[in-house]
């Protein structure tokens, strides 16, 4: 279940993609307030924007306008939301995000074809272990998607690993949705009640919210943990409420791939021009075929490589690397340049440190500070030190680590709309 545009060769996924750019302009020049107001305050004129290298004439949208204009981004009046959403405020207030009947269908066809990415076919179950209520709009997609693609679901939801193993017992499902630390925890229970691993039917998992790969696309630290106890394919995908739109891993496992007839992505530097082919940068997205907020050169906060070689799945479409880090948590510490995900990778090698929170502070004279609090009942001034050993060794920095017991930890972890645990906390 190869769309017809991904095999198509890049010149031709570009021409695709700039008639749909030019159909978006004219939508939103109707129908959208905030982006009517954009063009008439910079005097962009539909007839302006052609091609997709035209982009760079509208100025981006980012998370602060969308919080604070919310309303004015709505294409449609409220009686034409079906399902209404909110984004998880990671870094800031939540945004409502509404869906016409077309956008749930948009929404169906973007979750089916990546999960068909995957390998994952008719005669496949997945159990979801991820929540599909609290405006929660993943849980919904992934539901709305393997009922498109005619496979089995298992809707389990978050948490409560006896609950998870009954199901995977009873139900013999092929793939989990799962967020990949919680397999960790389904590893420990199985061990812990004689549940063999290997015989458990369970052939692979699409991973959420967390990293599985390193850069260069090679399992980091976490997916080596669980690879070494379950030997099951590991899928990243990557996603956000406000896109509508997944990146999914292939059979190759060499990034995330990008659906053309749903979003055009652009990688741009701090300035807001576009990185050199390769480099990091911040992935900026349009939206394509969102009928009620489609979204015009968003910013998203997430750091990123664009890869552009054809892939030996038989796309020619272009893939994302793992996510280097948010934007806003970029941290500047002693002359490094840090990310928080690349410190949570690093206590993953430690099995004494049960969970973490790393916490990011001005000082008093205005420069960062990192504060990494963590659960690991077993403690001891040696393991301190080596942890310390090995950041200093990795990342060239020494943050400071506090002890912290498990239930202040999980206090701390626990986020407004209980969807997904924080391991960031910003003070700055």
């Amino acid at each position: 279940m190869i769309p017809e545009i991904e095999k198509a060769t890049p010149q031709e996924i570009q021409a695709f993609q700039e008639g749909k750019l030019k159909e978006l302009i004219a939508y939103l020049s109707e129908n959208s307030p905030y982006y009517r107001r954009v063009f008439r305050n910079h005097k962009i004129s539909t007839s302006d924007i052609n091609t997709l290298s035209d982009l760079t004439k509208i100025p981006v949208t980012t998370k602060e306008q969308l919080q604070h204009h919310n309303d004015d981004f709505f294409c449609v009046t409220k009686s034409k939301i079906i399902d209404f959403v909110t984004t998880s405020g990671t870094l800031g207030e939540p945004v409502t995000v509404g869906l016409t009947d077309k956008d749930l269908d948009r929404l169906a066809y973007n979750e089916a074809i990546s999960f068909a990415c995957a390998g994952i076919q008719e005669d496949d179950i997945l159990q979801l272990t991820t929540t599909i209520d609290r405006r929660f709009m993943a849980g919904l997609a992934y539901f709305l998607g393997v009922r498109k693609l005619g496979a089995g679901i298992v809707r389990v939801g978050a948490g409560i690993p006896e609950l998870q193993w009954d199901s995977i017992q009873k139900f013999k499902p092929t793939y989990l949705i799962v967020v990949p630390s919680f397999l960790l925890k389904l590893i420990q229970y199985a061990e812990a009640h004689g549940i063999a691993l290997d015989t458990s039917g369970i052939k692979g998992a699409i991973c959420i919210g967390e990293s599985l790969r390193n850069q260069d696309f090679s399992l980091n630290v976490l997916a080596e943990k669980i690879r070494s106890k379950w030997n099951i394919e590991l899928y990243s995908t990557y996603a956000s409420t406000e896109m509508s739109t997944a990146f999914t891993e292939c059979s190759e496992q060499r990034g995330g791939h990008h659906h053309p007839e749903l979003i055009i992505t652009e990688i741009l530097d701090e300035h807001d021009r576009p990185v050199p082919p390769g480099e990091e940068g911040e992935l900026v997205i349009t939206t394509l075929g969102v009928e009620a907020m489609p979204l015009l050169r968003f910013k998203t906060g997430d750091i990123v490589a664009a890869h552009h070689t054809s892939c030996g799945c038989g796309r020619n479409t272009l893939r994302l690397g793992p996510v280097v880090g948010r934007k806003k948590q970029m941290i500047k510490y002693k002359g490094t340049t840090l990310y928080p995900p690349a410190m949570g990778n690093l206590l993953n090698d430690f099995s004494e440190v049960k969970s973490h929170v790393v916490e990011i502070y001005h000082n008093a004279i205005g420069t960062d500070e990192i504060l990494i609090k963590i659960c690991a009942p077993k403690a001891s001034d040696t393991l301190l030190a080596q942890i310390r050993d090995h950041f200093r060794s990795k990342l060239r920095v020494s943050p400071t680590i506090e002890l912290c017991s498990r239930e202040e930890i999980q206090q701390l972890q626990l986020s407004k709309l209980g969807r997904k645990p924080i391991g960031v906390i910003d003070r700055r």
